[in-house]
C-alpha cells in the first residue's frame, strides 16, 4: 500500500494545494526581504549615475585646468602652398615675411643599369658614412655613426644586396629601380642636409676596391681623391630661408625655432607671409563643455533626489545626507574669489553664471571679449600656473600642497653633469685590433664600441668617438658630447644630476685615447623657494607643491616665482576628493553594499528553513492523507458489514 501512496490518493484530500498555499504564507518574510532590497538597489544605481557624472565634470574641469587652452595661438600663411605652420603657447602675435630659397634634399646616388634583380652585384663588405664635404674634404657626422654591413657569398644579387642594406637599419634606404634600360640599386640617405651626405666604401672580396666591377660598383667618395662608382642623382642640399630679412639655413625642411613658438614646415620655394594670432576656440570650447558637464551632474542629481507632487514619486535619494554632503562641497568650491589670477576674479567675469534653478549659462561673448584682454588673464583664473620673474627658472608642474602666493627662489648649488676627461693628449691613428676598442659607463649604461681604423684630426676623432659611443648608446635613454682641448678628449654625459656619470674603463683604445682618465660626477640642484623645504632631482627644484627647473648655472638669488591656484585647480581637488576610494560616494554605495549583502544572508537562511517547514508540512499532510484513507476504507468496511446484517434480517422475517 504504502507504495501506491500519493498525497490526495484515497482521501480527496489536495495535499500538493495545500502545501503550496501554506508555503505562501511562509514565504512573506522573503517578500519582505525583496521589498527592503529594493530601494537600496535603486540607490546603488542612482549613486552609480551620480559617480558618472562627476566623472565627466571632473574631466571637463581637468581640461579648463590646461593653460594651453587659454593661451593658443593660430598661424596661417599667405600661400599655403609654400609652407604649413603651427603655433604655440609661446608664440608672439605678428606678422612676418618669409621666403623659401631652397629645400632640403637628401642625398641619393644610382648604380649603372644591371639586366636584372638577380644579376651578381657582389660579396664583400660595404661601409656607410655620414657627414659633409667641403672643399673636397669629407668629414664625418659626430652624431650618427658609420655602419658596416656584410654581402655574403651566397647573398650577392641585385635584389639580395637590397634587402642586406635596408635590414641593416643603417640610415640608409635602398631601392631598385627600372629606368628602362635596366635595372638600378637606388641609395637615399635617411636624413636631408648637406650635414647627411654619404661616402660609401667597400671591402670587395675580389680584392679590387675601387675598380667598377663586384661590389666596388658601390663606391661612392666625392672628396679630393676619391673613386665613386655610384652616380649622384640628387645632392645633399640645405634649406635655405629668409624670415624678415634674415637668411637662416635647416639641414631639414623643418624650422622649429626660426619664428618663436611657431614650426615651419616648408614644402615650396617662394615668398609669403607667416601671421601668428591668438586662437580662442579651444578655451571656448573647453569651457562650454565644462557649463554641459555641469548641468548633466545638476539633472542627474534632480533626477534622483527630486520629488514629483503629480505622480506622488520620489526619488531614490530623496533626502540623502551624502548626496547632500556632494552638492554641498560643489557650492562651496564655486563660491569665493580666485586668488592670485591677477585679473579675472569670478566666474561670471568670464562669462559664466548661475540661474535660479542652479544651472549655469555662458555667455560666449564675454569669454571671448575677456580672453581677447590680457589683463583679464583667463588662463590663471581657470588654471593653475606661475611665472618666474627669471627667465631661465621654468615651472614645470604643482601639486595640490601648492599655496597661492609669490616666494623667492635662491640657488645654493646648480646641477651639473657627469663627464671624465682624458690626462694627455689623444693618439689620432687607430689600428685595427690593436687600439680600436673602449668600454665605458654612461649613466649607469655600459657599452663597448669599436672605431673606425684611420688616421684622425682631432676634429674627426672626436666626431668618431662620439658617434660610436652614442650609437652604442642608442635606444637607452643615454648620450654624451665629446670635445677636445689642445687634443685631450672629454667625455660628458647629456643627463644632469647625481646620476649623471661616466666611467672609461677599459679596452685597447683606452691608454691611447684618454691616458689616465679621470671622472667626476654629476650634482643635482639644490636651493630654496620660499621657507618650504626642498629636494633636487637634476635642474628641476621641488618644494611647496611647485617644480621648476634652473635652465642655467648661475647660483644666488634667482628672483620670485609667483604662483596662482586657479578655479579649475580648486574644483578638481574637490571632484578628487569624491570620487576616491574613500570618498562620500564609496562609502555611501559600501554601506548600501553590506546591507545588500546582510539581506542576502537572511534571505538564504530563510530558503533554507522554508525547505525544511515544507517538508514537514509535506510529511504532516501525507500522514493525514494515509489516516484519512484508513478511515475511509474502515467506514466503507462498515457500511459494507451494516447492510449485510440487514439483508440478513430481512431474509430471516421473510421465512
Amino acid at each position: 500500500m504504502a507504495g501506491l501512496s500519493s498525497p490526495g490518493i484515497g482521501s480527496g484530500l489536495n495535499v500538493s494545494d495545500i502545501v503550496s498555499k501554506l508555503m505562501t504564507v511562509e514565504q512573506q518574510p522573503l517578500v519582505v526581504l525583496t521589498n527592503k532590497e529594493a530601494p537600496l538597489q535603486a540607490q546603488l544605481s542612482a549613486y552609480g549615475t551620480i559617480k558618472g557624472a562627476l566623472a565627466g565634470l571632473r574631466d571637463a574641469t581637468n581640461a579648463l585646468a590646461t593653460p594651453a587652452k587659454f593661451n593658443a595661438s593660430v598661424a596661417r600663411l599667405g600661400d599655403a602652398t609654400i609652407a604649413t605652420a603651427s603655433a604655440s603657447t609661446s608664440a608672439v602675435a605678428g606678422t612676418h615675411t618669409l621666403e623659401v630659397q631652397t629645400l632640403a634634399k637628401a642625398h641619393t646616388l644610382a648604380t649603372t643599369a644591371y639586366a636584372a634583380t638577380s644579376t651578381p652585384v657582389g660579396s664583400g663588405t660595404i661601409t656607410i658614412q655620414f657627414g659633409k664635404y667641403d672643399a673636397g674634404v669629407f668629414t664625418s657626422s659626430a652624431e650618427r655613426a658609420s655602419e658596416t654591413i656584410s654581402i655574403p657569398s651566397g647573398q650577392t644579387s641585385l635584389a639580395s644586396v637590397r634587402d642586406a642594406i635596408n635590414s641593416a637599419d643603417a640610415g640608409v634606404s635602398a631601392s631598385i629601380v627600372n629606368d628602362g634600360t635596366g635595372y638600378r640599386l637606388v641609395l637615399t640617405s635617411g636624413a636631408s642636409g648637406t650635414a647627411n651626405a654619404l661616402r660609401i666604401t667597400v671591402d670587395d672580396d675580389d680584392a679590387n676596391d675601387t675598380d667598377a666591377s663586384g661590389l666596388s660598383a658601390l663606391t661612392f667618395d666625392a672628396s679630393t681623391g676619391g673613386t665613386s662608382r655610384l652616380e649622384e642623382k640628387v645632392a645633399a642640399q640645405d634649406a635655405t630661408l629668409v624670415v624678415d630679412g634674415i637668411t637662416i639655413t635647416k639641414s631639414q625642411n623643418l624650422a622649429a625655432d626660426v619664428i618663436e613658438g611657431v614650426t615651419l614646415t616648408l614644402t615650396a620655394t617662394g615668398s609669403t607671409t607667416v601671421t601668428v594670432a591668438r586662437d580662442t576656440t579651444p578655451a571656448v570650447t573647453a569651457v562650454q563643455t565644462f557649463v554641459k558637464a555641469y548641468n548633466d551632474l545638476q539633472t542627474v542629481a534632480k533626477s534622483v533626489s527630486g520629488y514629483d507632487p503629480a505622480t506622488g514619486q520620489a526619488g531614490s535619494l530623496l533626502g540623502d545626507p551624502a548626496l547632500r554632503g556632494i552638492q554641498s562641497a560643489l557650492r562651496n568650491a564655486f563660491n569665493g574669489l580666485i586668488v592670485g589670477a591677477g585679473g579675472a576674479k569670478t566666474l561670471s567675469s568670464v562669462g559664466v553664471s548661475f540661474e535660479r534653478e542652479g544651472i549655469l549659462t555662458l555667455d560666449t561673448a564675454k569669454l571671448t571679449a575677456a580672453l581677447a584682454d590680457p589683463q583679464s588673464n583667463v588662463s590663471a583664473f581657470f588654471a593653475s600656473g606661475a611665472k618666474a620673474s627669471d627667465s631661465s627658472v621654468k615651472f614645470l608642474a604643482n601639486t595640490r600642497a601648492a599655496l597661492p602666493g609669490t616666494y623667492p627662489i635662491s640657488i645654493t648649488q646648480v646641477a651639473t653633469r657627469g663627464y671624465a676627461a682624458g690626462s694627455a693628449a689623444a693618439a689620432t691613428t687607430i689600428v685595427a685590433g690593436v687600439n680600436d676598442s673602449l668600454t665605458l659607463s654612461v649613466d649607469g649604461k655600459t657599452r663597448t664600441v669599436t672605431l673606425n681604423a684611420g688616421t684622425y684630426t682631432a676634429a674627426t676623432l672626436v666626431s668618431e668617438v662620439q658617434s660610436r659611443i652614442n650609437t652604442a648608446l642608442k635606444g637607452s635613454g643615454a648620450k654624451v658630447a665629446v670635445s677636445q682641448s689642445a687634443g685631450v678628449l672629454t667625455v660628458t654625459s647629456d643627463q644632469y644630476g647625481a646620476d649623471s656619470k661616466v666611467a672609461l674603463t677599459s679596452g685597447s683604445a683606452l691608454a691611447d685615447l684618454f691616458g689616465t682618465p679621470a671622472s667626476t660626477d654629476g650634482v643635482d640642484v639644490a636651493g630654496s623657494i620660499g621657507s618650504f623645504p626642498t629636494a633636487g632631482s637634476g635642474r628641476v627644484l621641488s618644494g611647496g607643491g611647485l617644480a621648476v627647473e634652473i635652465d642655467d648655472g648661475v647660483a644666488g638669488d634667482r628672483g620670485t616665482i609667483s604662483y596662482a591656484s586657479g578655479f579649475a585647480s580648486r574644483l578638481t581637488g574637490v571632484l578628487a576628493d569624491l570620487l576616491e576610494s574613500d570618498g562620500p560616494i564609496a562609502s555611501r554605495t559600501a554601506g548600501i553594499n553590506r546591507s545588500i549583502k546582510d539581506i542576502d544572508r537572511q534571505r538564504d537562511r530563510l530558503s533554507e528553513r522554508l525547505v525544511v517547514i515544507e517538508a514537514r508540512y509535506r510529511a504532516q499532510f501525507s500522514a493525514l492523507d494515509t489516516l484519512i484513507s484508513r478511515l475511509n476504507s474502515t467506514s466503507n468496511f462498515l457500511t459494507q458489514q451494516l447492510a449485510n446484517l440487514a439483508n440478513l434480517s430481512n431474509s430471516s422475517l421473510d421465512k
